[in-house]
């Protein structure tokens, strides 16, 4: 008699569960019996870093209406559908993102250009111009091109207005001129200045903190970058900068962050508990950068320039900064403000040539319904690209970016120029006593003093 050995399966191991369900797949974990499974995976990043290329189609749609130069931009708070912009011609319109149509225009809104838009609230519009008003609308009931375009207050100013911004809670406001003023909706006149006694700049941009409402920071003509607080209607903090600060924003999950944007082709974000130096440095504009904007997670920002680009930003505390996102067009002129959608979908981006364009915050994500399988898909793909980031053939795929000529060729002049600078210097201390001339770093040299 023979005794033969079988082996034997559970057949429950080896077969659907249920009518539909996909067939279990066996598979063996030890990695010595695959000796090819990292080569698979390395295939599979790469495909997946161009995929992410091949897809990466960020335009969505231009939203037309303007005749003159886009200023401003304000989005409704608690909407991710409506926007409002205004131009240097002096109108003030409201988009709807979904249907893509202007939903109420108010034409010469202002006397010249308008500086400043803001939402005071779901149904009321705050605008300031160069024509030293500032303009309360009601955009609550808006029906079309016809509808009332009478103000519901006029508040009159002295000097002209650069920028506005309402309290988050109050009904109060704050304007920009060659003061920051703060008013009262119900009053027709400022109720506090609360610039510095000896400043002669002109306040070009100011923000309330999203936290702490009644701390707000503005950034001015002389290189100023200065903190107020209203409970006590004084500047508190002022620091002087090597160059002058364009835009700012605070961070919506990190209320000590602030966002700088700089003519020295840089971003700057700043922990206001310690402002003698920067936290971090964004380089890759290739002139002024003119707008920059929180998006509502936190995670990223997205910022414009002169150099008729724009560029979405990872912000990763505590780490270096990465390569940003680019997005241009051939016709697009200078980038003058910058938006995130409510849901951080999206970017809008008003420019000299007077179009509102909408782009996709992230360039390959497919707009529409996503089945299962397919955000399965799309998750597995993103975490092999993350993985596999280290190598140097996935990396420099997702690096790749079309930009340009004009841009590629004065990022490469501003490359030499800084090396140029870097070797000077290093020459300059070299040739001196030692200990005369020590190295500065360089997050230490945009600041040059700070005053209390």
């Amino acid at each position: 008699m023979v005794r033969i050995s079988v082996l034997q399966h559970a057949p429950e191991q080896h077969l659907p569960t249920r009518p539909g369900d996909p067939t279990p797949q066996s598979r063996n974990l030890n990695p010595l019996m695959h000796p090819f499974a990292r080569a698979r995976e390395r295939t599979r990043a790469l495909n997946a870093a161009k995929m992410d290329r091949i897809f990466a189609k960020p335009f969505v749609a231009a939203l037309e209406g303007h005749v003159d130069a886009i200023e401003t931009m304000s989005k409704q708070p608690d909407s991710m559908v409506n926007i409002a912009s205004g131009s240097w011609g002096g109108d003030v319109i409201l988009h709807n993102l979904t249907t893509r149509q202007i939903t109420k225009r108010i034409p010469q809104a202002h006397k010249g250009k308008v500086s400043g838009l803001c939402h005071a609230s779901e149904d009321r519009l705050l605008s300031c111009g160069v024509d030293r008003t500032v303009k309360l609308w009601s955009v609550g009931n808006s029906n079309g091109e016809g509808s009332s375009t009478q103000p519901l207050n006029i508040f009159p100013g002295k000097a002209a207005f650069n920028a506005i911004d309402h309290h988050r809670s109050d009904r109060l406001f704050a304007t920009a001129s060659n003061t920051v003023q703060i008013w009262d909706e119900t009053k027709t006149s400022p109720i506090s200045n609360l610039t510095f006694p000896t400043s002669i700049e002109t306040i070009t941009a100011l923000k309330f903190n999203l936290a702490e409402s009644s701390v707000l920071a503005s950034c001015g003509s002389d290189r100023t970058f200065t903190l107020y607080d209203i409970r006590t209607s004084k500047a508190e903090r002022r620091v002087i900068m090597k160059f002058q600060a364009t835009s700012l924003s605070w961070s919506p999950t990190l209320p000590t962050l602030l966002l700088l944007a700089s003519e020295d082709h840089n971003l700057y974000t700043f922990d206001v508990r310690h402002l003698d130096r920067p936290t971090q440095i964004y380089k890759a504009h290739v002139d002024a950068v003119t707008s920059c904007e929180w998006s509502p997670t936190g995670m990223e920002f997205v910022s414009g320039g002169w150099d008729k680009t724009v560029r979405i930003w990872q912000f990763k505390d505590g780490k270096g900064a990465q390569k940003p996102e680019v997005y241009h067009t051939k016709r697009m002129q200078r980038v003058t403000s910058t938006l995130f959608s409510g849901d951080a979908r999206f970017v809008m981006s008003g420019s000299e040539d007077g179009n509102v364009r909408v782009w996709k915050a992230k360039a390959s994500e497919k707009l529409g319904v996503i089945t299962a399988r397919e955000r399965g898909a799309i998750e597995y793909r993103n975490k092999l690209k993350e993985r596999w980031s280290v190598d140097s053939e996935v990396a420099r795929i997702s690096r790749s970016r079309h930009i340009p000529k004009s841009v590629r060729s004065t990022d490469k002049l501003n490359h030499t120029m800084l090396e140029a600078a870097r070797v000077k210097e290093e020459r300059r201390r070299k040739h001196t006593r030692v200990g005369e001339s020590k190295p500065k770093a360089e997050k230490k040299k945009f600041v040059v003093a700070e005053q209390a």
